[in-house]
């Protein structure tokens, strides 16, 4: 009888990205995707580390997997993830019924560990230090794939991170830098656009930094015409380039790493979108030199101004993350300022928890009073709510290219999309439009959070194909 499986998961678009290719894996292997849990035989938590609590939620799902485990022969339950990789054997001894653990490097071993285990008589638990020097091994984009949607797709095309963040637990579970093979990034993006995808996300810890270690390498190997810089720009252009991919987008980027070029080939490539995801963490230079980020609030501003400058109408949201250990009120006043004149379209705001294993987590002496953060938190919300109200209430009244995302979760007779800028807008349609569709929506109505719209045109039908393609090593 064929088996079926299910994976849940938590965190980044990295894990998403994991995710959609451990179920390709297991889909070569001859699974099936099942609708729940309970029609499972597998279920895969894909596991983050860098949300709070994350390893209680993990842990506390495991629990109330074991009844379902013990339920029926033969299931089997994998952790995958940052989490499975920072924690290593400490999964399987506090859950027992876990029959494997894999880590970041080696989501390639998915199947193999899976079908191990049910000879095994104990847990699998399988971390690698670094990711294995193999093409196929060492970038998800490189394995089969079980895309969730077919109109649009994640490109992984770098892993690791070289910085040392002091919140961020990314390097000790992504490891260093490594960027994938340009032309194999190319190839799969044509790949892509020839299964009917017309769009990408370029997907990466330190995106802009893309290509600086292959151009070392090229140095070394006497390549004396091989600049040491990035080269993520000439990858925007090459992808943009692609016949067949009208939208590019990226995430996520540094700030002390972004360049005029990249800016230049945003604006000069009309496939890729005019919209930033830029972090900005702290507006307090204190308080950035304390994270290690490597730029001032004034730089960070610089930067931006210089990137609305090349790229016209360009939408900008941030990561900001309140109350860090020592953040004064002055530091905070400072983080008020920046955010305020940066006039961001969104934001994701965190209040500081510790991460286990970053430097951050041990300067509890300097952690900050949990209301006194609560109540910044509150006050940068209405700065950032303000400005993005602001940002959505003067596109009323243009027309925008929305790709069509599908019915409006809470009401399923309006049609939700997404438009350049990566504004969701909701708008009635005359009549259903396929996933994957292009429109004109005139924006009737801007929100802090989305648009509302009035339908005008449709633009372009879906070009994906209806089954969802796994691709071959």
């Amino acid at each position: 009888m064929t088996r079926s499986y299910v994976v849940r998961t938590y965190g980044c678009q990295m894990n998403e990205h994991d995710s959609e290719r451990i179920a390709g894996l297991l889909e070569a292997d001859g699974l099936v995707r099942a609708e729940s849990e309970d029609e499972a035989d597998v279920v895969v938590l894909n596991t983050c580390c860098i949300r709070e609590n994350a390893d209680n939620k993990l842990y506390g799902n495991l629990g109330h997997l074991k009844p379902w485990k013990d339920a029926k022969d033969g299931r089997q339950i994998m952790v995958a993830g940052c989490l499975a990789q920072k924690d290593r054997d400490l999964v399987a001894s506090k859950a027992k019924h876990v029959d494997v653990v894999i880590g970041t490097h080696n989501v390639h071993r998915a199947a193999d560990l899976l079908e191990q285990a049910t000879t095994s008589s104990a847990p699998i638990t399988e971390i690698l230090e670094e990711a294995v020097i193999d093409d196929h091994a060492m970038f998800p984009s490189a394995l089969p794939a079980r895309r969730e949607t077919s109109y649009n797709g994640w490109v992984t095309i770098q892993i690791g991170c070289d910085n040392n963040c002091a919140f961020c637990i990314v390097p000790a579970v992504r490891g260093a830098e490594i960027s994938r093979p340009y032309d194999d990034i190319v190839a799969e993006v044509r790949q892509l656009a020839s299964d009917g995808v017309t769009e990408v996300t370029l997907l990466g810890q330190n995106v802009n930094s893309y290509g600086r270690d292959l151009q070392l390498a090229a140095r070394r190997a006497g390549d004396d015409d091989a600049k040491l810089r990035p080269l993520f720009a000439d990858l925007l252009r090459d992808v943009g380039s692609v016949e067949g991919i009208r939208r590019v987008r990226y995430t996520s980027p540094h700030p002390k790493d972004m360049r005029p070029e990249t800016f230049a080939a945003m604006a000069e490539t009309p496939a890729v979108c005019n919209y930033l995801h830029y972090p900005l963490q702290s507006g307090s230079d204190r308080v950035l030199s304390l994270m290690h980020r490597g730029y001032t609030g004034e730089r960070y501003l610089e930067r931006l101004a210089q990137a609305r400058s090349v790229i016209g109408d360009l939408a900008v949201s941030t990561d900001i993350i309140v109350g860090f250990p020592g953040e004064t009120d002055d530091d905070f006043e400072r983080t008020l300022e920046v955010a305020a004149a940066a006039e961001f379209d969104f934001a994701y705001m965190f209040i500081f928890s510790p991460r286990p294993g970053t430097e951050a987590a041990d300067m509890e002496g300097d952690f900050v009073d949990a209301a006194v953060a609560g109540e910044r938190f509150d006050r940068l919300k209405l700065v950032i709510e303000r400005s993005a109200l602001r940002k959505h209430q003067a596109r009323e009244g243009l027309v925008e290219e929305v790709l069509v995302e599908g019915p409006s979760k809470k009401r399923p007779e309006i049609t939700t999309g997404r438009t350049r800028q990566n504004k969701l807008v909701h708008f009635e349609a005359p009549q259903p439009l396929r996933v994957g569709s292009y429109a004109n929506v005139e924006v009737t109505r801007g929100a802090p959070h989305f648009l509302e719209g009035r339908f005008v045109e449709l633009l372009a039908e879906p070009t994906h194909k209806l089954r969802i393609p796994v691709a071959s090593l």
